[in-house]
Order: C-alpha cells, then structure tokens, then sequence
C-alpha cells in the first residue's frame, strides 16, 4: 500500500505566526490601557475573595452548591459587614476633619494662645506654651506654618477637603464595580481557579500548584493578622476615646488602627491619648482609658491574633513597613491589605529563590566529593 505524501508547511506560516503573536500582544496592552482604571476595585475584590473563600465554601455547601444564590449572599454579607461601617467611618471622619479645619481657619484670622492645659505637661509645658504662642498666637501665623510644610495655606487646604467630600458619584461607582467583581469571583471562582492552574501548569510547570496555594494562605494570614486586627484595634479603642472625652475619636481612632499594623503603633496611640486627658484634668479617665488598652492591646496578642494567624509565614518588619506606606502612597486607603499582601508575595519569593540557591550548592558540594 503507496504511503501519502507528507503536506508540506508553507513557508509564510512562521511569518503569520509572528503577525498573530504580535496581534494578540497588542489586543492585550490595549485591554490592560482601556481597563487600568478598574484596577482598584478587581484588586480589592479578589483579595476579599481569598480571604472569606474558606467561609465562603461552607456557605456554598449549606446552599447545596447552588453558585448564584451562595454569592448573593456572601456579595449582601459584603454590604452589610464592610461597606456600611467603612461608610459610616468616613462620614464621621469627613465631619471631624471638616470641624477642626474650620476652628483652623477661624485660628488663623483671629490667633489662638496656647492651651492652658499645657502648662500641666512635666518638663514639657512651659516649652511648648513659648514656643506655641510664638509661632501661633498672631493671626496668620497658623498659615504661615502650613506653608511651611506645604504649598497650599490653611484656607485651600479647607476648601479642597470640602470638594474632595463632595466626590460621591466616584466614590459609588468604584464601589458599584467592587461589589459586581465581587459576585462574579464567588459564583465563577472554581471555574476560574481551574483556569489559572492550567495557565500556571503550562507556563511554570514545577512549582505552579505550591504557589497557588501558598500565596492565598500567605495573603490572608497577613490582612487578618494586620489588616482585620488594626480596624478591630481602631473601633474598639476609638469607642474608648469616645467615652473617656477626648475631643475627635473617630480621626484618632483611624490613627491608632493604622498605627496598630506597626509593632508598638497602637500603645503608643492610646498612651499618648492618656496623657491629654491626664493633662486637661480628667485624670480617672486618662488612667482608665490606659488600662483599658494595655487589656485589650493583651487580649488581642494573646488570643485573637495568634487563632486569626495561621499563614505559611510572618512577616518581618521592614517589609511590613514599606508595604504599608508604599500601599497608601500608591492606593490610598486601599494599599493598606493590598502593600502588605504584595510584600508577602516578593518575600516568599525571595525566600524561595534563596532556598533553591542553597540546594544547588549543596548537590554541587555532595558531587565534587564523590568525585573525589
């Protein structure tokens, strides 16, 4: 029986080749340029997704797997459970600011003596009342000190918080594209998972399937060990500042819970909260507002974070702190999770790497004396 002639390849086929690759290189840049605006809310909402997914699972399986109803649920839990307090938050916080911007500006027009109250401060007092009603006590003077440490006078500064107030339709829109990514990575997150770990086989073959499941661990060991655990950290003692008196909770609350992703943020945060109080009179609530902290602050390290904790690795704290400040410098209040949790991902990396080093050296070693 004759055998059939082979087909040949056509010589142009590497040419088309070429034209296609570069076609669909150039489809994805433009896909990346048209859709780089929506990259806060996929973000925000992928990383919710790896940090409920394992409640999320229990959900499903309660509801019998039924996809579109389990991820309603979890999306109206998202609403209910993040989005209404977070909302609350920055309308108390928009308030507060707004206040002590305008007592600012009136300062500024009329001048402002030191505070009594800081004539009660040890060794401190009489320094900071001469210097105050130095550089602060003539009218202007308080704008004349903002310049110093920006461009813009206290009367800008007002008005462009007023206007950054009144951004509501960005606010909603973001939160909108939040919310619909966020249903859609709970109903289609299993098809979406396969997706990625025959993409990641394909490409990265020998490691694929260890960093897919390591880096979510990683993810949400860090935003619950930080991230869950400063928010709680801020309300709480943000309440506590509340009911002891002192003048604007809610913007020192927002201050300790970012201070409580450092090592040593949040008691500093409250100790110095207890000394104003002790210094304006108001000593019984100065000293209880401090025990109250040191209790809570060792409840927290005690209990709750080392259950929240349960993640591949720790974080140390260089790392931490370039993740938080790069974070909030390139995403805002979102950079917060987002910089920790991509800091995670270069120091498994890193360590990785490191590790692969270490074993190549040693195989090289264990051969060159068998060799000899």
């Amino acid at each position: 029986m004759q055998e059939k002639p082979k087909a040949k390849i056509p010589a142009y086929l590497p040419f088309n080749a070429f034209w296609i690759r570069l076609t669909l290189l150039l489809i994805l840049v433009a896909g990346i340029y048209f859709f780089h605006s929506f990259a806060k809310p996929i973000i925000t909402a992928f990383i919710i997704v790896i940090i409920t997914w394992p409640a999320y699972m229990k959900m499903l399986a309660y509801f019998n797997y039924k996809h579109k109803t389990a991820a309603s649920i979890a999306t109206l839990a998202a609403i209910i459970f993040l989005v209404t307090p977070l909302g609350l938050l920055a309308s108390f916080t928009i308030k507060e600011v707004i206040n002590f911007l305008g007592w600012a500006v009136n300062a500024n027009a009329t001048g402002v003596m030191a505070p009594e109250w800081f004539g009660s401060i040890p060794w401190l007092g009489q320094w900071l009342s001469e210097n105050w009603n130095e550089h602060l006590s003539a009218p202007g003077m308080i704008g004349e000190v903002t310049q110093v440490f920006g461009s813009q006078n206290i009367g800008s500064v007002y008005r462009n918080v007023i206007s950054t107030s009144g951004s509501i339709l960005h606010i909603l829109l973001t939160l909108t594209f939040t919310l619909i990514t966020l249903f859609f990575l709970y109903k289609d997150g299993h098809t979406l998972v396969n997706q990625l770990d025959k993409a990641g086989d394909y490409f990265y073959s020998q490691r694929w399937f260890r960093y897919s499941r390591v880096i979510p661990l990683a993810i949400r060991s860090t935003v619950l060990g930080m991230g869950v655990i400063a928010i709680a950290e801020g309300v709480i003692l943000g309440v506590a500042y509340w009911i002891a008196g002192f003048p604007s909770p809610v913007i020192m609350g927002i201050v300790t819970g970012f201070m409580a992703m450092v090592p040593g943020g949040a008691p500093l945060s409250f100790t110095m909260v207890s000394l104003y109080l002790i210094a304006t009179g108001s000593s019984t609530a100065g000293i209880l507002l401090f025990l109250w902290g040191a209790i809570e602050l060792f409840m927290v390290d005690k209990f709750i974070r080392p259950r929240l904790v349960g993640g591949p690795m720790q974080l140390p704290f260089l790392p931490t702190f370039f993740g938080l400040v790069g974070g909030v410098k390139t995403m805002g209040f979102l950079g917060l999770f987002i910089g920790p949790a991509l800091m995670v991902i270069l120091v498994m990396l890193w360590r990785e790497f490191i590790q692969d080093l270490t074993e190549i050296k040693a195989r090289r070693t264990e051969r060159e004396t068998e060799q000899e």
